[in-house]
């Protein structure tokens, strides 16, 4: 028998917060996480579900649910996604859930307090439960969030997490939104451009369930460091770093691209293996140069 419908709470008129859930092909999972957004205390949104073409039962199952906005698009990938739900939001205040992770009831509530206590608080995140395989995680202490200013940290391995941040509509008009020719680290690059300007607050308190372990998640995928360097150069191209910044990044770029260039050579990939070792040598001096290179490399192999 299927369940009735549900529906959401929040207001008609113009709502203080958007949320956003990209999905695709997660029809197994995604009703588990709309109906967290449902359980919100916080009532003052509205909730924009974006189908990125999917081929499941999807669109089936949120036909079960009332007054949510259901967007469908061809195949192009979770940033296109994301920033279709941008485009077409009304609040203030924007959060994303990404369709296999789960809110606490107290999540939005948390972070719009958070901003009313901040008014120069453009992004926050709150900490997060990890569950892989059905099994809890804990992280390790380079994974550790921090709150302030961490752009430096930041460059080695991803440390704001979607389904955790709620972002001030405004800072898309400075940072700009996620990057659609990269088809992972979308998020890594967004938060890199947003920490190398302003401070990302943390409530220190795990109101998100982060889930993992499935075979479709984007960030277990094999390479990813690629799009870290792709993300490193545009960083280093676009001339809003620090001098302290652009060197930390240009060591980071230099490291990945020893990791990135051994993993081609183990695997014959000789021509590949020689793009990264040139970058190595050549570092930040050629960087426009460099970044239209990866674009193409990257999207052939």
């Amino acid at each position: 028998m299927m369940p009735s419908k549900k529906t959401a709470k929040y207001r008609t008129d113009t709502p203080l917060v958007s949320v956003i859930i990209p999905t695709y092909n997660r029809g197994w999972c995604l009703m588990a996480s709309i109906d967290s957004v449902l359980s919100q205390t916080f009532t003052d949104y509205e909730l924009i579900v974006v189908d990125d073409g999917s081929t499941d039962d999807t669109l089936k199952q949120l036909s079960r649910y009332d007054q949510i906005t259901v967007i469908t698009q061809s195949n192009h990938g979770v940033s296109a996604a994301r920033n279709k739900g941008i485009s077409l939001s009304r609040g203030e205040l924007i959060t994303f859930l990404d369709s296999d992770d789960l809110w606490l009831p107290g999540k939005l509530t948390a972070q719009v307090r958070l901003f009313n206590q901040n008014p120069d608080a453009m992004i926050c995140q709150t900490q997060e439960t990890w569950i892989r395989n059905g099994k809890r995680i804990y992280p390790k202490n380079r994974h550790l969030k921090a709150s302030g200013y961490f752009f430096e940290r930041s460059l080695g391995l991803c440390l704001v997490s979607p389904s955790a941040v709620m972002i001030k509509r405004e800072i898309f008009n400075e940072v700009g939104l996620f990057d659609e020719r990269l088809p992972a680290c979308e998020d890594y690059d967004l938060w890199l451009r947003i920490g190398a300007r302003r401070p990302i607050f943390l409530i220190d308190e795990p109101l998100v369930v982060k889930k993992g372990g499935h075979a479709d998640q984007l960030s277990s995928q094999p390479g990813l460091d690629k799009y870290r360097i792709q993300s490193i150069l545009k960083l280093l191209e676009s001339g809003i770093l620090s001098q302290k910044q652009r060197k930390a990044a240009a060591d980071v770029l230099q490291k990945k691209c020893d990791i990135v260039a051994s993993g081609c050579q183990k695997r014959g990939k000789i021509e590949e293996m020689r793009f990264y070792r040139d970058l190595v040598r050549t570092g930040a001096t050629h960087v426009k140069a460099n970044a239209t290179e990866i674009t193409a490399i990257t999207r052939d192999t």
